[in-house]
């Protein structure tokens, strides 16, 4: 169902970019323990990519109906009843070149190290179809003659892996099969070097530690994962304080033994220290500590080291905090020297 949904939200948000296609019909019986809910509330606790508002639409197009009739978004299910959902799919985006500058830091014949910039979106998703790391890879490759790997699907060429919006630091691009799934297999058995850092909240009352949480999708925010969650998924990080500010605030150095999505952000907040800048996760008390405001989620991928895909060496790539992130460390280092209010 999670694959109509998907369809379904960037055909709405993009529909320039897509033609509509009809698909197979999905049919869903309401089981005997399920309460009683509205049908839109319960098909969005069902499957947390689609929205209400996608739903909504889908309802007002005739597209859902429960036992052959049509419904309201305020309809109630209950046990037994049948509901059959025709979701429009879209065919693939007609992504376009942007020469969008990009931070490059090796390029060989099979791969791309980039310093990825805070704010740029990795790939083209609803609300950002355009303006993103893709584009901007699609125009470096065509000035070069280079068609990347499409392993990922024809929105995300040449992607191994990714980082959040906000999020800066060291990714690598395939850009061959080849090259993509030899870096893909490097991340499934999680031997690849990655080290990242981060200003934190507070400051943990142990130097170093492991922090060892299944997360998943929340079951009641579906753009958050947590602890709460139907389908939970072993993850592990280790975490070593770098700096400590006073009571206010520390620099971790963060080594996630799993990949799991949103994982540093997750696990910090579940030992209650959550990033800087991380509203989704701390809240509003860590958009400013110590009078400074917090202009991003303060978290940098900054070590990156794999084995190379055909010529077998080890390459290791290390970028250091950006300048807003040393512009907000400073801040926080005179705050707590100088004797400045460091009141949480």
């Amino acid at each position: 169902m999670a694959a109509y949904a998907r369809a379904y939200v960037g055909h709405r948000s993009g529909s320039h970019h897509v033609n509509r296609v009809s698909t197979t019909p999905v049919e869903i019986v309401v089981t005997g323990g399920e309460s009683s809910k509205r049908i839109d509330v319960f098909l969005a606790n069902r499957d947390p990519t689609f929205s209400r508002s996608a739903l909504q639409r889908l309802i007002a197009e005739g597209r859902i109906q429960i036992n052959g009739q049509l419904v309201r978004p305020s309809q109630k299910i209950k046990p037994g009843d049948r509901i059959r959902l025709e979701v429009p799919r879209p065919e693939p985006l007609d992504l376009s070149p942007e020469a969008i500058p990009i931070e490059i830091l090796h390029e060989d014949a099979d791969l791309l190290v980039l310093n990825k910039q805070a704010g740029l979106v990795v790939h083209p998703a609803p609300g950002n179809w355009s303006g993103t790391l893709v584009n901007a890879l699609l125009h470096h490759f065509a000035t070069a003659g280079v068609t990347p790997s499409h392993i990922g699907g024809k929105e995300r060429p040449g992607l191994v892996h990714r980082l959040d919006k906000e999020t800066s630091g060291v990714m690598v691009i395939a850009k061959t099969d080849q090259a993509h799934r030899a870096l893909a297999a490097q991340f499934k058995s999680h031997t690849i070097t990655r080290v990242y850092e981060a200003l934190i909240w507070g400051v943990p009352k142990k130097g170093h530690g492991l922090i060892e949480l299944a997360i998943g999708r929340d079951t009641k925010e579906r753009k958050k994962f947590s602890a709460r969650t139907t389908k939970p998924k072993a993850s592990a990080t280790d975490y070593q304080v770098e700096e400590r500010y006073g009571k206010v605030a520390a620099q971790v150095r963060l080594s996630p033994r799993t990949g799991r999505t949103h994982q540093l952000r997750v696990h910090l907040t579940s030992i209650d220290h959550p990033i800087l800048g991380d509203k989704t996760y701390g809240g509003v008390k860590v958009m400013t500590v110590a009078g400074i405001p917090i202009p991003r989620v303060m978290l940098h991928a900054r070590t990156l080291g794999f084995t190379h895909p055909t010529g077998g060496e080890y390459h290791q790539f290390d970028v250091p905090f950006p300048p807003d992130m040393e512009q907000v460390q400073d801040l926080l280092r005179a705050a707590t020297t100088q004797g400045m209010p460091v009141e949480h």
